[in-house]
């Protein structure tokens, strides 16, 4: 039994102002695993309280960025010696299987390292050229913090949505209230420990686990000056009219229905492997997740056949055995979710190849569901437009490239995609035509160097990199 009594307000541990502690409960066999503290608005006072006066007093914001690329070079240190330990909680809490969150762990190291890289090169305050020669004026050009960032993440890869977010604001200066999910009290408690030991000033990080409700009290809070969002596009919705009224900066990462088009001169054996992983990562629960397979007519069922051969894999179960592939639902409520998604497009007619509504056998006690393929199905179903959020592929047939690109591009969404194809530069062609964020050719791993956001309802602003550093910070112009 893990146990976070207190909560992290300002790079101290402090007794929280609601002392009921809240049980954590395994997605595997829905029994407790930990209990923790939440936050309730008292204490997002505190954490908002202790930010504005650490900005102000400027002992963070003013720190030469060298030494604050130092700090956060520390914390990285620090985690990648606990990556075992991370991956472990992860697993516990959310019902991730171990292969995914021990996978993620190098991926935290190349994003981290992307951000510190960027802000060593990073054109913290630079002289224009006068366009005018002539000119007595010159311009000075500074990037400046923006002052207090709520950062709200969802529980589904909390350790990646969570730095995605504190490093590059940390780096630029700014102070943060960190708002993580209740489900992820246990990986976030040790994520506020690993911020103690890194010795960062006294007020600058926050670490609370608290409801929706609490959430909206940070955001709408008047002494935050940015909010910084990955979640549901629903969420994103809101917020965006609270930032909005408030004039608040904002970015905001949200949902996905992204499209894998596999070309009719792919290698069909290497394209479904690749939905092994593009499309099923983190059981199903990922923003990015592929879940929409476009085949040409021509290979239809090749493919079909493929995924089914595939998916029917899988071992599902407990998530520390290493032989699991996917993972309980993170709760009875996400797993009835799924369930109600998978009647739902048997009932809108689409063909069940693998699957089904059903609880695999032997695992009724968790919050598990049967991965599921569909084949023959219209891009207008529900199954095909809506985010369904766990292991439920949808193979839809197409004439010619063109009718691909349009639909994949027929979506509110526009957050990820994929193209398969023998010829590389020609699915370049095609991936240049599909209005979307973030797309991998022939199953490529996301860099951590380039911008990543999404297209159209997906969100707005972008994470990563130079332009992810840039987003948490001003620009100041001095003439002289």
């Amino acid at each position: 039994m893990i146990t976070y009594g207190r909560l992290f307000i300002g790079g101290t541990w402090v007794e929280p102002s609601d002392p009921e502690l809240l049980d954590i409960s395994s997605p595997h066999d829905r029994s407790v695993i930990g209990r923790a503290a939440q936050a309730r608005p008292a204490d997002i006072d505190r954490a908002v309280a202790a930010a504005r006066a650490s900005f102000e007093k400027g002992e963070w914001r003013l720190t030469p960025p060298a030494e604050r690329i130092a700090a956060l070079r520390r914390f990285t240190t620090l985690r990648e010696e606990n990556a075992e330990k991370i991956a472990r909680l992860i697993s516990l809490e959310n019902g991730s299987a171990g292969w995914f969150t021990r996978a993620g762990q190098p991926g935290l190291t190349r994003q981290a390292n992307a951000y510190l890289k960027a802000a060593e090169e990073f054109a913290w305050e630079e002289v224009l050229v006068p366009t005018d020669p002539a000119s007595p004026v010159r311009s000075v050009v500074r990037r400046e913090a923006i002052g207090v960032v709520a950062a709200v993440i969802p529980w589904n890869s909390p350790f990646s949505s969570a730095t995605s977010k504190i490093i590059p604001s940390l780096l630029a200066g700014n102070s943060v209230v960190l708002k993580v999910s209740p489900e992820n009290s246990l990986s976030m408690g040790f994520l506020a420990e690993l911020l103690e030991q890194a010795g960062l000033p006294q007020g600058v990080i926050s670490v609370l686990p608290a409801d929706r409700e609490t959430s909206e009290y940070l955001i709408s809070h008047q002494d935050v000056d940015k909010i910084a969002f990955t979640g549901s596009t629903r969420a994103g919705r809101r917020i965006a009219a609270i930032a909005g009224e408030q004039l608040k900066r904002v970015s905001l990462e949200l949902g996905g229905k992204s499209a894998a088009i596999i070309l009719p001169d792919a290698d069909i054996a290497k394209a479904v492997a690749g939905v092994k992983f593009g499309s099923l990562l983190n059981n199903g629960e990922s923003c990015i997740a592929q879940t929409r397979i476009l085949a040409p007519r021509s290979r239809y069922e090749e493919v079909v056949a493929g995924l089914k051969e595939l998916v029917e894999s899988l071992k599902v179960g407990d998530p520390n055995d290493p032989d699991t592939f996917i993972g309980p639902m993170i709760r009875p409520d996400q797993q009835e979710r799924v369930r109600t998604y998978i009647q739902l497009g048997i009932d809108e007619g689409a063909r069940l190849v693998t699957g089904g509504p059903h609880v695999p056998e032997g695992l009724e006690k968790g919050n598990y569901v049967t991965p599921t393929v569909f084949a023959d199905v219209d891009n207008s179903m529900r199954i095909a437009q809506e985010e369904i959020f766990g292991p439920v592929l949808v193979v839809i047939p197409y004439d010619d490239e063109d009718e691909a690109v349009r639909i994949a591009n027929d979506s509110e969404y526009g957050l990820s995609g994929g193209v398969w194809s023998s010829d590389e530069a020609h699915a370049l062609e095609v991936a240049r035509r599909v209005r979307t964020g973030t797309l991998t050719v022939n199953g490529a791993s996301i860099a951590f160097d380039g911008p990543f956001g999404g297209f159209k309802a997906s969100g707005i602003g972008r994470e990563y990199g130079a332009v992810g550093l840039g987003t948490y910070t001003e620009y100041k112009t001095i003439t002289v």
